[in-house]
């Protein structure tokens, strides 16, 4: 089936080849242990919600450095009183804290679990772990919260594995169906959970974790998608809003498909750049010009469509899930040099490296277990938020329109309109314009280089916010807090800690 490029932030790749992770000792202060003001005045404003607004919670070692908890939240916000779910969540604690900021780390699907646990060296400065205390969640049916279940890792691997091309009207038939058994699975093996793991009701979960850390406002950083997830709860809860920090924007005005048109120009034009330094470079399989290079390139993925390729490992690796892992080094331009070294030994035989970021892209072990459901999270949020027109002719419109905008990956794109249309629970969001009126000021970070988070969503997000702040990084990869310069660093730091608002049209 047809992949999307993701919006992850933290990935296993960023784990995997950044130096220097190192952790470090805090002492945890006392959390106020009954809800703060503000959640009473939720709580009897809802009544049926006051149980959940009032939870403690009961803080366990779960490693040197950090601390795990749990709390339940209402299956859905319409009916309160009936079932309820369980969010997982972790904090990085700080001697003399000023407070807590919640993170997520993009997705749909991303672990916020992960990112304290892996990524706080890498993400988060050393004043920031000092100033806060860094509080992680799996969102609602992410990872170690109540999970969206779909496949066994044997069939997951055998539908990687398959050589399907939606582009192809032969191949169409045999989407659909497999597109239909993943949906059945996942409603089977999910239940009804699966009709409410959209963004609102994750936005909403933010406002209980709030509440039971004891705090009145919420501090939040969030990447990627999570500033769509941030922006949201700013929208439902204006007055709840301390300091927020949306890096790599998403628009929420954005249709699904909008959204995979931008990120495919997005990402044809970081593949230019990608070839500009390759050619420039040692060990690249390309000769020529960008443009004559570029052409190899397509052409090289051509033969792929035609005869997949065989890792030593003896898995076979076709076009769909060879593009996987070619966009997943385009998210950080410190990864180039790996991608340029992995089409080298892809394009003389040899597709191991390759599939390597195809696999940490999948989250998949060297063990071949599936060491996240992501990918499933990712595909059942999308399906939610945003209705997506299946007709023939919409998908053709769609795919053609791709195609033209991103000759390289466009025709990967498309149709991914197929698995949503056989999904058991219709969308329940849409595109609309979050303005988070009467909140505090609210700082977007956009990169003029983001493939996968176009700088103007971040411009788009900036503008809708009534008390938006743009935040400008000039520069390549995927969002800019914890991967960039000192100059974002000390901007979103100073925000963070101090209050100040970066001055208007700051550039780092």
């Amino acid at each position: 089936m047809p992949v999307r490029p993701t919006l992850f932030r933290f990935s296993a790749l960023a784990a995997a080849l950044a130096l220097g992770l190192s952790s470090c000792s805090s002492t945890p202060t006392d959390q106020n242990a009954e809800a703060s003001a503000s959640a009473t005045v939720q709580a009897a404003e809802n009544p049926q919600l006051a149980k959940y607004y009032s939870q403690e919670l009961d803080w366990k070692k779960c490693g040197s450095t950090i601390e795990c908890a749990s709390i339940e939240v209402p299956l859905n916000y319409d009916e309160p009183e009936k079932d309820s779910i369980k969010l997982a969540l972790n904090r990085r604690a700080a001697a003399g804290a000023q407070g807590n900021l919640l993170v997520n780390p993009g997705g749909p699907g991303g672990s916020g679990i992960d990112l304290v646990t892996q990524g706080a060296q890498v993400m988060f400065s050393n004043d920031l772990q000092r100033a806060y205390n860094i509080i992680g969640f799996d969102p609602r049916g992410v990872g170690q919260s109540t999970p969206v279940t779909c496949q066994t890792d044997k069939e997951v691997d055998e539908g990687r594995q398959e050589n399907l091309k939606a582009w192809e009207e032969s191949d169409r038939g045999d989407i659909v169906e497999d597109a239909k058994e993943y949906a059945d699975a996942c409603a089977k093996n999910t239940g009804e959970l699966l009709g409410h793991v959209d963004t609102e009701s994750a936005a909403k979960d933010m406002d209980i974790i709030r509440a039971v850390l004891g705090d009145d406002k919420l501090d939040y950083l969030g990447y990627s998608y999570g500033t769509f997830l941030g922006a949201t709860y700013a929208d439902l809860f204006p007055d709840r809003v301390g300091r927020l920090v949306l890096d790599g924007a998403m628009d929420p005005t954005a249709s699904g498909e909008e959204l995979t048109l931008a990120q495919a120009q997005g990402f044809e034009g970081e593949i230019d750049a990608w070839l500009e330094d390759c050619l420039a470079g040692e060990n690249c399989p390309f000769t020529g010009s960008v443009d004559e290079a570029k052409k190899q390139l397509q052409d090289f993925f051509a033969e792929i469509e035609q005869k997949p390729l065989v890792s030593s490992d003896g898995r076979s690796v076709p076009i769909i899930d060879f593009v996987s892992g070619f966009i997943l080094p385009l998210y950080d331009d410190a990864n180039w040099p790996y991608l340029t070294n992995a089409m080298a030994e892809a394009m003389d035989g040899n597709v191991d490296q390759m599939l390597y970021f195809s696999d940490l892209s999948a989250d998949r072990g060297e063990d071949g277990k599936y060491n996240s459901n992501s990918m499933d999270v990712l595909t059942a949020v999308n399906c939610l938020d945003r209705p997506m027109d299946a007709s023939d002719a919409a998908m053709d419109k769609d795919a053609a329109d791709l195609e033209k905008a991103s000759p390289t990956l466009g025709k990967y794109l498309a149709y991914g309109q197929i698995v949503c249309d056989e999904w058991d629970y219709p969308s329940t969001g849409q595109p609309e314009v979050l303005d988070a009126a009467g909140s505090s000021d609210i700082l977007v970070v956009g990169t003029t280089g983001d493939p996968a988070t176009p700088y103007k969503w971040s411009q788009s997000l900036a503008e809708q916010l009534d008390h938006g702040n743009l935040l400008t990084y000039e520069g390549h990869g995927h969002t800019a807090y914890g991967r960039s310069n000192q100059c974002i660093t000390d901007a979103v730091d100073s925000y963070l800690i101090d209050g100040k608002v970066p001055a208007e049209g700051t550039v780092c």
